[in-house]
């Protein structure tokens, strides 16, 4: 009985086919609109006229146009009464043509008019130039704002010293400030810190502020005077120079910046030996 001869058959093996997920492009997000419905002020910039009168419409002599950056042209404004659109492109049928008179310096425009509002704070050319829109919300920020750093400053001026008060006061009153008292001196610092506390903030920050201060104390002490060519201090016992003030500088700010320097800070520490 003869064997039967196995014949081995291969399998074919199947390609692995890979499929791609397909790319899923994302939707541009739409930029959320951010116009209010509501009533809205105009006031006519740095007057109150009795009569005052807004360019309503386009024409030859006085054109009244938007330039639109999307379609990179210059589109028709035409305000009118009976239309949902400023635009003139998107205007349809017969227009009402309306007036934009602000009376005593005021123009009140209710949220029914919003054809009006859009075109008055959005598109007219003239606006923030002879009009503005009044905007309650950005006046009480800037007014907190400014109370904020009122407190800031009158709080720094009652902390810092009665020479650094000096060395403030001294830029705004000058050698006026010798003839104060301490109670004086710091009144009028406070006074200063409310009535412009940007600038008192700046000044007390500013190193040289102290500096120059210093050196018009040593001056009027008698320890260092500037040369009769007013180009240089000098120690005033023996007249030895101290430094050159470059040209077109003030000496006493020049003397705060040598203070800085390796020599002028030797100086510097000689000096407040003999002021205290």
């Amino acid at each position: 009985m003869t064997k039967k001869k196995q014949v081995e058959v291969e399998t074919p093996q199947m390609e692995q086919m890979v499929v791609e997920a397909p790319v899923v492009k994302e939707k541009p997000q739409l930029k959320k609109d951010t116009w209010e419905i509501k009533d809205r002020i105009y006031l006519v910039r740095n007057a109150t006229p009795v009569m005052f009168k807004v360019a309503s419409r386009h024409t030859k002599n006085k054109p009244l146009l938007y330039f639109d950056e999307k379609t990179s042209m210059s589109r028709e404004l035409r305000y009118a009464t009976n239309q949902n659109s400023c635009f003139v492109d998107e205007q349809k049928g017969v227009a009402t043509l309306g007036h934009i008179i602000f009376k005593d310096g005021v123009l009140n425009v209710s949220r029914q008019h919003q054809a009006l509002q859009k075109l008055l704070s959005l598109y007219h050319p003239q606006k923030d130039r002879l009009y503005y829109e009044w905007k309650p919300e950005t006046i009480a920020k800037d007014e907190l704002h400014d109370i904020e750093l009122q407190i800031q400053a009158l709080n720094l001026a009652k902390s810092l010293d009665i020479d650094q008060l000096e060395a403030i006061m001294r830029v705004e009153n000058g050698s006026e400030v010798n003839k104060l008292t301490s109670k004086e001196l710091k009144r009028d610092a406070l006074v200063f810190a409310k009535r412009n506390p940007a600038l008192f903030l700046e000044l007390s920050q500013d190193d040289t502020v102290e500096l120059r201060n210093f050196g018009i104390k040593a001056t009027e002490a008698g320890i260092i005077m500037i040369s009769k060519d007013q180009r240089s201090f000098e120690w005033s016992s023996n007249g030895r120079k101290l430094f050159n003030i470059p040209f077109d500088e003030h000496p006493y700010s020049a003397l705060a910046a040598w203070f800085k320097t390796d020599e002028g800070m030797e100086v510097y520490k000689n000096i407040e030996k003999r002021l205290n």
